[in-house]
């Protein structure tokens, strides 16, 4: 067998074909990610998008291609938990936040640390987890609703509070599924803020839909067709291209 390749991209996808009933979800797709980038997705339905996320997240097993990631770890031979230990963090579209906890404690309950979470939410936290909570807070502008419950939010705000949570966790490279769907446009421009802001310390993948809001990420832009990478470039460039026009932006 043999090893995965050593790459310096952070993440790494090459060759990877994924077939569902003679369907193919992703057929040869390539992908390479930097250290400390932000990447957005875009292309129609159906374009692999999600599958391309489940495979990264080890939900779903290629049936070939190769899938690296930080360099050494080849992630098509490890399961979700393992992943995620890796420090690959998952943001789906519908937020999943502990509604009947506060913002603080979902944070709390999210930081990564050997202390358990009841004894988390009994004890006080330590200064570096006061620090660490503090900090998260501003990234995800709910340092005043700190202490309300999740359940109160508006559905922005749950958004952030999801990536809070991420962030909290660590991960090196956090995968952001549709985080705009159904926001208000207020919403969407402060949920672009909030990227940029955790794009300083962690690399970043965001799929989405909503073109104004990829305009607001300001970042380079791969366009998926049939499970295949169709374009790549700022959005100024794909958005251009005859091919992104007719299979995507034209409709």
């Amino acid at each position: 067998m043999n090893a995965p390749r050593s790459t310096s991209a952070l993440l790494y996808l090459s060759g990877v074909t994924v077939s569902f009933d003679g369907f193919k979800a992703l057929n040869n797709l390539s992908l390479l990610v930097e250290p400390g980038e932000m990447r957005a997705i875009i292309g129609p339905n159906g374009a692999g998008k999600t599958t391309m996320m489940d495979v990264i997240t080890g939900k779903t097993r290629p049936d070939s291609g190769e899938v690296v990631f930080d360099g050494t770890a080849d992630l098509t031979k490890l399961d979700e938990a393992d992943i995620a230990t890796l420090g690959i963090g998952r943001k789906f579209q519908k937020p999943t936040v502990f509604e009947n906890h506060t913002v603080r404690d979902n944070l709390l309950l999210a930081l990564a640390g050997l202390r358990r979470w009841y004894r988390l939410l009994l004890a006080q936290p330590t200064k570096a987890e006061h620090d660490r909570l503090e900090h998260i807070l501003d990234i995800v502008r709910l340092g005043p609703q700190q202490h309300m419950l999740a359940a109160r939010l508006s559905h922005g705000q749950k958004q952030w509070l999801e990536i809070g949570m991420l962030l909290a966790q660590n991960p090196k490279l956090l995968l952001v599924d549709e985080p705009v769907a159904g926001m208000t446009d207020v919403e969407t421009e402060t949920t672009a803020q909030v990227l940029r802001e955790v794009n300083k310390s962690h690399s970043v993948v965001v799929v989405e839909h909503d073109m104004s809001f990829v305009r607001a990420l300001d970042v380079k832009v791969t366009v998926l067709h049939e499970g295949s990478m169709l374009a790549e470039g700022s959005l100024d460039q794909v958005s251009a291209d005859p091919r992104v026009i007719e299979v995507y932006l034209g409709r």
